[in-house]
């Protein structure tokens, strides 16, 4: 028997918070737990997407990555609650291996490109998060001061599931997490993330030019930003 799927809905939930119906019947994440958020704006943009994206007049297998906001949203419902502390702790290592705190030694026009974009990021950290780190011209990572790691990590305990999840996605595509704090607070936005976390990709695109692979990944990297921009604002709203 064919399924056919309404326009999805907006739910008004005793609670204050909004959900979406599919059919007369709540949305749920694949665990099995009911969407609900506390921004209306996420709650529409989420009805929105299901609207745009999957198809109608049958029950289709539902391919998530077309609904990048249902998406995170489920990861902060399911994936964060059970495994906050070793989420954080998976943060924290980018904190320990930043990719703002590698600098090139030459050529000149690179060191120049980096103190540009992504001292910065760090001196906005610093100030922000009180947790200043330390820039490093050799191969291997910089101790960081465990003052700034313990910083960042009593910062983001503090953050909501919600707000974990779009770090998590940035985090994913950038590699870096001062990038992903900054997209997150609205230091800069999805185009100044990718700029910042795709320097090096970037200078050496502009001396020996760019293959198809890279050409994907980086589209890749860069929808994703706008993705994760896009939901913070939204989650804040």
């Amino acid at each position: 028997m064919i399924t056919a799927f309404v326009v999805p809905a907006l739910i008004e939930r005793p609670d204050g918070s909004f959900g979406v119906a599919l059919d007369g019947k709540p949305l749920k994440t694949p665990a099995g737990t009911e969407i609900a958020v506390s921004a209306r704006g996420l709650a529409d943009a989420i009805v929105a997407e299901w609207h745009e994206r999957v198809p109608r007049g049958k029950a289709p297998k539902i391919d998530f990555a077309k609904l990048p906001l249902t998406r995170i949203v489920g990861a902060a419902l399911d994936r964060i609650p059970p495994k906050r502390e070793a989420i954080l702790d998976e943060l924290i290592a980018y904190a320990e291996t930043e990719l703002m705190c590698f600098r090139a030694e030459g050529p000149a026009s690179l060191v120049e490109r980096q103190a540009k974009i992504w001292q910065p990021l760090l001196d906005w950290l610093a100030l922000s998060y009180d947790a200043p780190l330390i820039v490093s011209h050799a191969i291997a990572a910089p101790d960081q001061p465990p003052s700034s790691l313990a910083a960042l990590r009593k910062a983001l305990a503090a953050m909501d599931d919600l707000k974990l999840a779009g770090i998590g996605v940035a985090v994913a595509a950038t590699g870096s997490l001062v990038v992903s704090l900054a997209l997150a607070d609205g230091r800069i936005d999805a185009n100044g993330a990718f700029d910042a976390c795709e320097l090096d990709a970037s200078f050496q695109i502009e001396r020996w030019g760019e293959d198809s692979e890279s050409t994907a990944r980086r589209a890749g990297v860069r929808t994703e930003l706008i993705v994760a921009e896009r939901f913070f604002g939204l989650a804040q709203g």
